[in-house]
């Protein structure tokens, strides 16, 4: 995968980011950086859909006030089939 490629599934987690931080009454994304304490571009890269690490995500949950399974309701990550054929 070239560095410039993203995944799906990153733009999914970066959107239901979005979505749950305006729910929590975040109308922008420079309050919940500082809430975070990290710097406005670190957490509009976690929005843009850059990789970020769990410890990140945990963070995150924790100042939104919601669990895993709620930050990931609706995002979906397709199972990988088994049965082709590595190469």
């Amino acid at each position: 995968m070239k560095k410039a490629e993203k995944l799906p599934e990153l733009t999914a987690i970066a959107s239901r980011l979005k979505e749950i931080r305006k729910t929590k009454g975040y109308d922008n994304y420079e309050h919940i950086a500082y809430d975070l304490s990290m710097s406005r571009s670190a957490y509009w890269r976690l929005e843009s859909g850059e990789n970020f690490s769990i410890k990140t995500l945990v963070k995150v949950c924790k100042v939104l006030g919601v669990t895993f399974e709620e930050f990931f309701d609706g995002v979906d990550v397709p199972k990988v089939d088994k049965k082709k054929k590595k190469k």
